[in-house]
Parts: C-alpha cells; structure tokens; sequence
C-alpha cells in the first residue's frame, strides 16, 4: 500500500522513536515544543471505589464538533494509567488564570492532590473542579498508543464554560493571553 512503512522500505517512525534510534535531541525537542502556547487543564476520573485521581495536562484538543470528541495523551509509564484505563469516564478542567497553583499541585506526584480542593463528581464519578474556565464530561470511546503515551479519545457528553481568561503555558511557564 501507498504510504505504508512496511511497503515502502521506510522505517516506522514509531518504532524508530521507541528503540531510542532517532538523531533528535529529546531536551532540544521538547524546548522547541515548549515555544506552542498551549491552555492548562486539570484531567480527572474515578476508580472502581469512587477515589478521585487527576492531572495536569497540556495535550488535550479538540478532534470533532460532529460527534463531539476530543482528545489528551498521558505517558505510558504515569502511576494513574491504570485508573484513566478503566474509568468509563473522564473529565477535562480547563484551568483559569489565577489556577496556577492548582496546575502545580496536579502536576506533582502526591497522593493527596484533592486536600482543599472544591470539586463534585459529574459523570461516571470524574470531579468537576470549582473555578475552571470549563468542564468537559467524556465518555472514554477508544485508545491509541503513540510512542510513550497512550492517547484517549473521549465523546463529549456534556460541558460547561464561562468567559475568564485561561491559563497557558508556553516556554515551561504560566501565563495568560494578553490581546489588544
């Protein structure tokens, strides 16, 4: 087939990447994405007891108004895969301006990320965190592994948003839109 990598004698890119046999720099890489200004979000779901579990996340976009999906990626080797594996359920927190402590605190490894934290449970029990500039409340449709991360395809059951400022990130820091 046309296109194909195992027909046309090209490598696999993904497998290139996997076996560490690509000529970029991982550190150089990463700073050059780092120049894409992204929004912050909060993803979080339930485990089959109901104990919430979120993180930070900058991976996740849009992918169809009809039907509605999106999309977000989390490393393969993350201690809550198995959580966001088998939850029904997740939900995207997109994060406000004044939400950076919040992005810090779920991007740390901790066991106590809800400590002070105001959220209620939406759908299949994924918290809805207060103050974020929206919720979208997914239904986990499939799975795509893509090198070191998995990518979830969610379909967009509901959602919520307000007119605040969202919080970005671009060159390893926070900060927000500034137009004119």
């Amino acid at each position: 087939m046309a296109g194909d990598p195992e027909f046309s004698g090209a490598p696999d890119p993904a497998n290139e990447l996997a076996s560490g046999e690509s000529s970029l720099d991982p550190r150089d890489f990463r700073n050059a994405l780092g120049t894409y200004a992204t929004g912050v979000a909060i993803i979080t779901a339930a485990d089959d007891a109901g104990k919430p579990y979120g993180l930070t996340c900058n991976s996740f976009a849009s992918v169809s108004l009809n039907p509605p999906l999106v999309l977000w990626s989390l490393v393969v080797y993350s201690r809550n895969m198995s959580v966001f594996q088998n939850a029904s359920h997740f939900a995207v927190n997109v994060l406000g301006a004044s939400q950076q402590a919040l992005a810090v605190k779920f991007a740390t490894p901790s066991g106590c990320k809800f400590e002070g934290v105001d959220w209620r449970p939406g759908l299949g029990g994924a918290p809805l965190l207060s103050g974020t500039v929206a919720h979208f409340q997914c239904r986990t449709v499939d799975r795509y592994y893509g090198g070191d991360h998995v990518i979830f395809l969610g379909a967009v059951e509901a959602y919520s948003y307000n007119r605040n400022d969202a919080l970005l990130f671009s060159h390893s820091g926070y900060g927000r839109f500034v137009g004119e």
